[in-house]
This record gives C-alpha cells, sequence and structure tokens, in this order.
C-alpha cells in the first residue's frame, strides 16, 4: 500500500524540508501552499527529479470549503490519504497582550489552530479503521513557546500552539484504537523564513546564544523528527511531545 501524506505549508521552511525528506523515505506527498505556487512546485519538481512523486494542492486551511476541497483532490489523485503534517502557522509582529487585535487574534487561532483541526478531521476520516480505513499518522507541528509562553512577542503564538499540544493528546487518546498514531513535534529557534514575516528576520541569530547547545536548529533537524514520528520505526509512540529545540 502507497504511504501517502499530506504537508500542510509545504512550500518553505520545515514544510518543504519534510515534503523531501519524506519523498526520500517512500511518501507520495502532497504539498499544500496558500498563495505562493512557485514555491510549493519547486518543492514538487526537486521531488520528482529525485525519483519520487508529489503534487502541490493549494488551500486556505483556515476555510473549510478549501480543506474539503484539497482533501478531495487528493482522493481522486493520490488515494487514500496515510498521513498528515499540520505544519501550516502564522507569527505576527512582536507585541504585548495589551496591544492585540481582535482581529489578530482571529487569524492566529483560525490558522493554526481551526486549519489543524479541520485538516485533522478529514485525515481521520480517510486513516481510521472506523471508516474503512488501513490506520495511519498524524504528526502537528507545536512550538517550544507553547511551553515558554513568548511573553513580549507571541504570547497569542504561544496560546495557539498550546491549544495544539492539548488537541495532540487527545485525539491521540481519542483515535488509538483506531489505528491511528498523534504526535506532535516542538520546535525551539530554528532558521526559517518565519521569523521574518514576524519583523525580526535576524531573531534565529540573535537568540542563539540563550539555547543551551549554542545554536539555532535547520528545517531539517525538525523535519527528521517529525518523518520519524510518522514512521513505523516510532509504532508505539502516540500523545508524545518531542521538543527539537537544542535543550531550551
Amino acid at each position: 500500500m502507497s504511504k501517502i501524506v499530506l504537508i500542510t505549508g509545504g512550500s518553505r521552511g520545515i514544510g518543504a524540508a519534510t515534503a523531501l525528506l519524506a519523498a526520500r523515505q517512500g511518501y507520495v506527498v502532497a504539498v499544500n501552499y496558500t498563495t505562493n505556487s512557485l514555491a510549493a512546485d519547486e518543492v514538487v519538481r526537486q521531488i520528482r527529479q529525485e525519483g519520487g512523486q508529489a503534487i502541490t494542492v493549494q488551500a486556505d486551511v483556515a476555510k473549510e470549503a478549501q480543506v474539503l476541497a484539497m482533501f478531495e483532490k487528493i482522493d481522486a489523485k493520490l488515494g487514500r490519504l496515510t498521513a498528515l503534517v499540520n505544519n501550516a502557522g502564522v507569527v505576527d509582529q512582536t507585541t504585548r497582550v495589551d496591544a492585540i487585535t481582535y482581529e489578530r487574534l482571529q487569524r492566529m487561532f483560525e490558522i493554526n489552530v481551526f486549519g489543524s483541526f479541520l485538516c485533522a478531521r478529514e485525515a481521520v476520516k480517510r486513516m481510521s479503521t472506523r471508516y474503512g480505513g488501513a490506520g495511519g499518522s498524524i504528526v502537528n507541528v507545536s512550538s517550544a513557546a507553547a511551553r515558554l509562553g513568548g511573553p513580549g512577542q507571541y504570547v497569542d503564538y504561544a496560546a495557539a500552539k498550546g491549544a495544539i499540544d492539548t488537541f495532540t493528546i487527545g485525539l491521540a487518546k481519542e483515535v488509538a484504537a483506531e489505528g491511528i498514531r498523534v504526535n506532535a513535534v516542538r520546535p525551539g529557534i530554528i532558521e526559517t523564513e518565519i521569523h521574518a514575516s514576524g519583523g525580526l528576520p535576524d531573531r534565529a541569530r540573535d537568540l542563539a546564544p540563550q539555547v543551551p547547545m549554542q545554536r539555532a536548529g535547520s528545517a531539517l533537524e525538525v523535519a527528521q523528527a517529525i518523518v520519524w514520528l510518522l514512521s513505523e520505526d516510532s509504532s508505539y509512540t502516540t500523545g508524545a511531545m518531542l521538543d527539537v529545540a537544542g535543550g531550551r
């Protein structure tokens, strides 16, 4: 049976690294993107150049209709999903809680939390033995911020990732007897473009001295943890939070 994985936010950063590594491990990959089709196309091109199979699937995970259409496209083009990486997420400009707007909170939770719920819901319908599936694996991308709180910068982001941690534990217990494992990775300071989108392009370099290992991590290092949790090498692991944070 083919191993088919959907990676949300798969066009760059941790998502792109995970897509490439999963393809090398024999997965057929659906690379989700919201707007940057060129970046998603490049990830698929690299996978195919290495002999793998991949397609792009456009969807804003915060929009239910788009999520449903994305899963229908995967069903039609690749077959029944066996793995999901809930990686799509956003940060925002650094701010304190007393300056946060409702619009910012809405965007933060719609993408980071609601989107993960929607994608997991559709994945369970395809993977669960309750629905005739053969089982599968879900990995949610949380953050060390869920433990640290993000004071003075991203308390809303940290709270959204805290919700992902709780979601991971609850869903893992809910579907464990249906052949689905659900785990999370919590990256720390990782060298990706997400820092620039939050207005701090040098954040990884600036915070590296605060990390016990004295460096930022790479997208590949996080991808390796994700792909391990997807694989049968972690067959007795569910409901776990794997910190990939250099000891932070």
